[in-house]
């Protein structure tokens, strides 16, 4: 492995409005349903023809080198996201490519996704027919439906059903907590304090001798769910003999949507009560804490080491300075001094001209910030304040207090990276603390946000650095 070391104006009524076909997004399975091309825009009302997934080719540049599984890019990234969790059993290849082929013949739409993905979960947590599943069998079974969930809920606020996204939710939790309870040995659950909102976690460990050991903590992006986490660090830690945390923090999982308690710009004040908890374990080296921040995680992952010097080392996946910037110019500029101005354009002038698919764009990638927003969406309706969420967003700039990290920092880029381009390497530049960055290319399939693709290659590179960089590993 080779490493690069230290080193306007108010929108008019149509301006506002212009780019939106081309919005994108941020979070663990995040490619935002406005990346649709204009002309096959998928919507809750009614769906689209499409190829089957053998016979699909993506317009030149939608996904380079990736397989194509739907036209539609925001659609074919998360199907390659669940078809890269089989690598760690987060999946099936034959069940992902089935579900893919059924829905490109249903019609690709958000209600046929939903729909097919969610009867898959729920198949998978039924019994097999004819047959009495052993434990490891139940477990895994409950890991892939985990999965199919979390595809299902992904896209469910742009269904004819967006009031389901609780029961979705819920659904997909149940599914992670039967795999976690058939592990062997199962995680320690607990709610560690955060204000009047503790934080659930999953303390996975190889064995439960007690045996003193290196522990990741694995924080998750905008959207992403605890399956994510398994693909992204639990089972590489686990085969390498390390502890793995895993948690829900403000606008993610359980306290977005049980507890209704979104984002915070102040990462550390999550951070610092899970160090407390972890150092208070006799299973953990205290001195060998490592954070991860996977897809905008790697905005909050950093902002909470930049203060919490208890951390060994940093992973940023990708190193994202400013998740404003997911944004297309068009939607940034609706953010006015005022409240008033800004919302006034939005209900006025944006609003109206929104396409469906548009608009089950926004109101998935503001949820996480709004708990009205995430209400009014599950009514079918979209919101009415855009200032709010929007200067909640933009509080998360890092770029006042990254030169504070101090410990070692790995930042990850990827080829094709449509979230944040450019982002990675402006957080490395700006970083003091000993640094790398490694770039995953097309190369090894490993490209576009987060590679989701090759979550193998990704843990590789990740668990190696750590390997090389801390003392006594």
């Amino acid at each position: 492995m080779t490493y690069v070391s230290q080193e306007e104006s108010r929108p008019s009524r149509r301006t506002a409005l212009t780019g939106l076909t081309g919005l994108v997004g941020w979070g663990g399975a995040a490619l935002a349903a406005g990346c649709t091309p204009a002309n096959r825009a998928p919507s809750a009302q009614g769906p689209s023809p499409a190829p089957t997934a053998s016979a699909t080719r993506s317009p030149a540049g939608t996904t380079p080198g990736a397989m194509t599984l739907f036209q539609d890019p925001a659609f074919n990234f998360n199907g390659l996201w669940a078809l890269g969790g089989a690598g760690f059993g987060g999946s099936e290849v034959g069940e992902v490519l089935t579900a893919v082929n059924a829905i490109n013949k249903a019609g690709l739409s958000a209600q046929t996704y939903v729909e097919t993905f969610k009867k898959l979960g729920d198949r998978l947590m039924g019994a097999p027919r004819g047959s009495r599943p052993d434990r490891r069998t139940r477990r895994f079974r409950a890991l892939r439906a985990a999965q199919y969930y979390a595809q299902a809920l992904f896209f469910v606020l742009g269904s004819d059903a967006p009031a389901g996204e609780a029961q979705l939710y819920k659904s997909g939790r149940g599914a992670w907590d039967t795999f976690c309870e058939l592990s062997d040995p199962a995680p320690v659950t607990s709610d560690v304090p955060y204000g009047q909102t503790p934080l659930p976690v999953w303390f996975f460990r190889p064995d439960d001798s007690g045996k003193q050991r290196p522990t990741v903590v694995l924080t998750n992006g905008s959207d992403g769910q605890n399956v994510d986490m398994w693909a992204y660090g639990v089972a590489a830690a686990l085969e390498r003999d390390w502890n793995a945390l895993v948690y829900d923090g403000p606008g993610q999982g359980q306290l977005l949507f049980v507890n209704r308690v979104v984002f915070t710009p102040r990462w550390e004040t999550v951070v610092t009560p899970l160090v407390d908890w972890l150092v208070a374990r006799s299973d953990v080296d205290a001195d060998l804490i490592v954070l991860t921040g996977l897809s905008m995680a790697g905005n909050l992952a950093p902002r909470a080491a930049a203060f919490e010097k208890r951390i060994a080392a940093l992973v940023a996946m990708p190193g994202c300075l400013e998740p404003w910037l997911g944004f297309p110019p068009e939607i940034r500029k609706i953010l006015a001094p005022s409240k008033a101005e800004t919302n006034d354009i939005w209900n006025k002038e944006v609003v109206p001209g929104l396409s469906a698919a548009d608009a089950a764009t926004m109101k998935k990638r503001f949820e996480p910030f709004s708990v009205p927003a995430m209400l009014a969406a599950r009514e079918g309706k979209v919101f009415t304040d855009f200032y709010t969420p929007a200067k909640r967003i933009e509080s998360l700039t890092l770029t006042s207090v990254v030169d504070r990290i101090t410990m070692p920092t790995l930042v990850l880029d990827y080829e094709y990276e449509q979230f944040y381009p450019g982002q990675p390497r402006r957080m490395f530049d700006r970083l003091t603390s000993p640094k790398d960055y490694v770039r995953l290319t097309a190369g090894t399939g490993a490209q576009l946000h987060c590679s989701p693709m090759a979550p193998q290659q990704h843990c590789d590179v990740v668990f190696d650095w750590l390997q090389e960089k801390l003392p006594g590993r």
